[in-house]
């Protein structure tokens, strides 16, 4: 460069590294997408672009460890709600639920399992196989933010064998295996399950263990949706650390939490659990998102056996009288082992979040219920909504409270993470506001107003700890040689503004992101170009 040694200056701001230690005041220099220098003072003629970062604080972009971003990044490349609450990073493939591989037999199972997250107004082409040729169909337009991607547990077993809930064959189990170890080599960072839906709940734990064999050769990291989270919340965090020990392998037990009043307070002996696992030589931590209410598909509050053998079989039972009553029955006697959302919940407590038909988004179950003159008979409500929206829709649960979450989230073996995927405001339905909040909510309401933790501590949970988790290279700390992904905040102002009834608005606060060196958010607004990338392990 004539005369010029950045690209790009950052100068007079609060360093918070990524590591927890304190702030300090320092200069950045960007040159090729990384970090050529950070000291005291940068002369700013040695750049050709000056951001003044006075008052405000510098951090690491942040890394999203628990994503579902791959299913939609096609059609929304910007990454618009994303991008513009400080992420950089998003860990994509999560809770068994992953675009490849794919098998053309069961291509129609995987499109079921994936209906209500999909646009249908996009053409996905779905003319790949194998996980390197979906990130390759990815790369060859501009997307916003980078993508790490885990391989699914759900999505391999359904290339296999479909939603059948029988027993995998030795057969299928080596069928299974070199799909993994196919995506492994391909640079998947490991695998995700999802063992409260199927089919990832047909899964024995042996099979898990058998699979956990590949991720052991790899090196790289199981994380699981366990197979309860709420009355069997132990068993089931038990069960991974099972896997974890007979592989050797990182264990993440995704968006930890206990669901439903009798349950609450579980969570402090999960995390016991997890830190006796830790002093015995186990790697394993969790991951949390700071609101009450989770989000999934409407599908999930049935029990597993109507779901067997896909969408289709489970809308022919839901029109059969006597599995209407077999159904109820399990319901009203609560003896369902996957938990029962109805007791967790309520009907009140169960909201419509995205929908075929948008009149029903916003409301309850029991608010449905109420509209239809229909209150003797909630239980035939619901099973007639799942059949007129053929079980397309996703809803918020909530199922928490307020204490777990805390401990959960000041707890050190957390990450704070979206469990969501990219969209923008214009975009249909009502999503979870963690969609566009997440990050700025922990910073603003949990540090700066109720002071749950130093700043420096929940931006660490935010950067440093998740590519360490990873081990995502050269990315999660602001240091001399590191790509710069970089988000600088105003630390006065900085909050969520999406709620659940409003979820489409972006937060305050953040005032640029900058993504592998290029400014992709600013003073406030975004620049929709596309500066990610895909990150392979290697």
């Amino acid at each position: 460069m004539t005369n010029k040694n950045y690209e790009l200056i950052i100068k007079n701001g609060y360093i918070i590294d990524g590591s927890g230690n304190p702030w300090y005041k320092g200069d950045i220099g960007i040159k090729n997408g990384k970090i050529a220098n950070i000291d005291f003072y940068i002369n700013e003629k040695e750049g050709y672009r000056i951001i003044n970062a006075k008052d405000l604080f510098i951090s690491p972009g942040f890394i999203d460890l628990h994503t579902h971003t791959d299913i939609n990044i096609l059609a929304m490349p910007y990454c618009e709600s994303a991008i513009m609450q400080g992420v950089t990073t998003a860990v994509a493939g999560n809770c068994g639920w992953s675009m490849a591989p794919i098998n053309p037999k069961y291509l129609s199972d995987l499109q079921e399992y994936f209906s209500p997250f999909l646009l249908g107004n996009f053409d996905y082409g779905w003319k790949w196989s194998t996980l390197e040729e979906y990130y390759q169909k990815v790369e060859k337009k501009p997307f916003a933010i980078n993508l790490a991607p885990l391989v699914a547990h759900g999505t391999i077993r359904i290339a296999v064998k479909g939603f059948s809930s029988e027993p995998v064959t030795v057969e299928e189990i080596n069928k299974m295996k070199y799909l993994l170890r196919q995506s492994l080599q391909e640079g998947a960072f490991g695998m995700s399950t999802g063992l409260a839906y199927p089919p990832g709940c047909y899964a024995t734990t042996e099979e898990l263990v058998a699979l956990g064999d590949e991720l052991k050769n790899f090196g790289r990291l199981y994380a699981s949706h366990i197979r309860n989270e709420s009355r069997d919340l132990i068993d089931s965090v038990q069960e991974a650390i099972k896997i974890g020990r007979k592989n050797k392998i990182t264990i993440q037990i995704s968006h930890l939490k206990a669901k439903g009043k009798s349950n609450w307070g579980k969570v402090s002996y999960a995390l016991k659990m997890m830190e006796q696992a830790r002093t015995e030589g186990l790697e394993i931590g969790c991951d949390v998102y700071p609101y009450l209410a989770g989000s999934t598909t409407i599908t999930s509050i049935l029990p597993n056996w109507l779901l067997e053998g896909g969408v289709v079989k489970m809308l022919e039972r839901l029109k059969d009288k006597n599995q209407r009553i077999r159904l109820k029955k399990c319901f009203m006697e609560d003896n369902f082992p996957e938990g029962n959302d109805i007791k967790d919940a309520g009907f009140e407590g169960i909201f419509i979040a995205s929908s075929k038909n948008r009149e029903y988004e916003g409301f309850s179950i029991s608010e449905i219920i109420k509209r239809k003159k229909r209150s003797n008979e909630p239980f035939e409500v619901l099973f007639d909504l799942i059949l007129e929206l053929k079980g397309n829709a996703t809803v918020n649960k909530f199922i928490t409270n307020e204490e777990d979450m805390q401990y959960i989230l000041t707890h050190p073996l957390s990450a704070i993470v979206t469990d969501s995927w990219a969209t923008k405001p214009n975009a249909k339905g009502k999503p979870h506001p963690r969609t566009y909040g997440t990050f700025p909510r922990v910073l603003g309401k949990y540090v700066r107003e109720k002071k749950l933790m130093r700043l420096e501590e929940a931006i660490r949970k935010m950067t440093s700890y998740p590519a360490s988790i990873m081990r995502i290279k050269d990315r999660g700390l602001l240091r001399q040689g590191y790509w710069a992904d970089i988000t600088i905040f105003n630390p006065d102002t900085i909050l969520d503004q999406a709620t659940y009834q409003n979820p489409h608005q972006y937060p305050l606060g953040i005032s640029y992101v900058i993504v592998n060196g290029k400014i992709a958010v600013d003073k406030g607004n975004l620049i929709q170009e596309g500066y990610g990338k895909v990150l392979r392990a290697k």
